[in-house]
């Protein structure tokens, strides 16, 4: 592969210069879609072996969520005792810390009696479906730098990494050619979470929201009508095939028409994929939509689960993003109550759905935070961050449910049984996509760059 082509994918125009010149639209409506029809140099078009997920839909709490209080339950036996926080933030000192008392009650579900929070009374309810992992853990402790490894696979940004919805649009092009191969819904914590990186913006993050308008700046005017449109579309082909014959050495331009002809397709495609109104009540009452907690995400999740089963690879749904995340839960922890109560009915209506259409058998949902957070107290009845050890769950596409792997200790401080660090996480993504880890790489300036450096796939969620 010509790593200096994939660095400039569009030909002599640099991935920031061509976002800039192209308005804008190329790195974040184009989303991969070249890579179905071969435009991406070097593309893997397709799976390494037979994959047992089609698409992935990946939950991402900004903020960090309490493990402890959601799917990792402690009994309070350490409740005002001091515990060691040797290393613990931004630096070594010796520190000890007192634990505070869980007030949430935990209740086993379904036959394989997992327990789950009273916060979550939902997703219980779909527990079956479920396999846990309790024993993540990440290096960075600080928002920012950990939302960059956790999405990435690296720590910090002596390079421009991708984010692994990137990866997967580089690897696999898409299913749909009017639909992205990598959409994000909801607002990320950081752009680094959109970033096609060093593969080229070709492979970046489609936002698309909620609502009449998926995708800003898209609809085409009022009183447009269908026929018009594709009068239109036909004019335009004739005058890019024209175009393309006298400027055919010029593929930054050829690209850059592509890009415009994608924007045209999309406005037909886009706004039907993500139209809810055509779903009947009982699916709509599923996700909690006309419910003033949970009526906006669930919208997205159900918009999620129509662009799935529409062919999109990789549908990343930021929930409470923006700054730190909602989920800073520093001054009190009760501040995730209605956090969870917004997230919890659309979620388990997610599985329920996908379920009943089946289509949660080559769909994997995969439900994370960028890090957990501390036993400890911090003002008084909030909580720290807490890299060392916090759960993530997956769901769907070839996991075991109804499974519990790993495990913290007994306070739920440090990942101490089946550690897994990030890298394992992508590793299993990737795995169920048909992807084999070890194989995705990319020389970039000299150097084999990597999504999973270290790491396999948890063998032990997956049936």
């Amino acid at each position: 592969m010509n790593g200096e082509a994939l660095l400039y994918p569009c030909g002599r125009v640099s991935r920031r210069g061509f976002l800039r010149g192209a308005g804008g639209f190329l790195g974040v409506a184009l989303g991969g879609l070249w890579s179905e029809a071969g435009e991406i140099e070097g593309a893997l078009h397709g799976p390494h072996f037979a994959p047992k997920a089609k698409s992935v839909i990946f939950l991402f709490m900004c903020g960090g969520v309490s493990h402890i209080d959601t799917f990792d339950p402690k009994d309070n036996k350490w409740a005002g005792k001091l515990i060691d926080a040797v290393g613990f933030g931004d630096n070594s000192a010796e520190m000890r810390r007192p634990v505070i008392h869980c007030d949430r009650k935990f209740t086993r579900y379904g036959e394989s009696g997992i327990p789950v929070s009273d916060w979550f009374p939902h997703v219980g309810g779909v527990v079956d479906e479920i396999a846990m992992i309790r024993s993540m853990w990440c290096h960075e402790g600080n928002h920012f730098p950990a939302v960059i490894e956790t999405c990435t696979g690296h720590r910090g940004r002596p390079f421009d990494h991708p984010t692994l919805g990137g990866w997967i649009s580089y690897a696999l092009g898409s299913a749909n050619q009017n639909l992205p191969t990598f959409v994000n819904i909801g607002r990320p914590s950081s752009p680094v979470q959109l970033t096609g990186g060093y593969l080229g913006a070709t492979v970046s993050a489609t936002p698309f929201q909620a609502g009449e308008t998926p995708i800003p700046n898209l609809k085409p005017p009022r009183g447009t009508g269908t026929a018009d449109r594709e009068r239109r579309m036909r004019a335009l082909e004739d005058l890019n095939r024209e175009f393309r014959d006298r400027y055919a050495l010029e593929s930054d331009i050829a690209a850059r028409t592509k890009a415009y002809e994608l924007a045209a397709r999309m406005q037909l495609s886009a706004p039907e994929a993500v139209d809810v109104s055509s779903e009947p009540k009982h699916v709509l009452d599923l996700y909690g939509i006309g419910e003033e907690a949970t009526d906006d995400f669930g919208r997205q999740l159900l918009m999620a689960r129509r662009l799935a089963e529409r062919g999109v690879r990789f549908v990343q749904v930021c929930h409470a993003g923006g700054g730190n995340g909602a989920w800073d839960a520093h001054g009190d922890i009760r501040t995730h109550a209605p956090l969870c109560r917004s997230t919890d009915k659309p979620i388990a209506g997610l599985i329920r759905d996908l379920k009943s259409r089946g289509l949660l058998d080559d769909t994997l949902v995969v439900w994370t935070s960028e890090f957990g957070r501390s036993p400890w107290s911090q003002n008084t009845t909030g909580r720290d961050h807490n890299p060392r050890g916090y759960t993530a769950w997956l769901t769907g596409g070839g996991v075991k449910g109804g499974t519990v792997h790993g495990a913290t200790d007994d306070v739920g401080y440090k990942a101490v049984e089946s550690p897994h660090y990030y890298s394992d996480l992508h590793a299993t993504i990737l795995h169920q996509l048909g992807l084999d880890p070890a194989k995705m790489e990319i020389p970039v300036l000299g150097r084999t760059m990597r999504l999973v450096e270290e790491g396999k796939p948890i063998a032990e969620v997956l049936s």
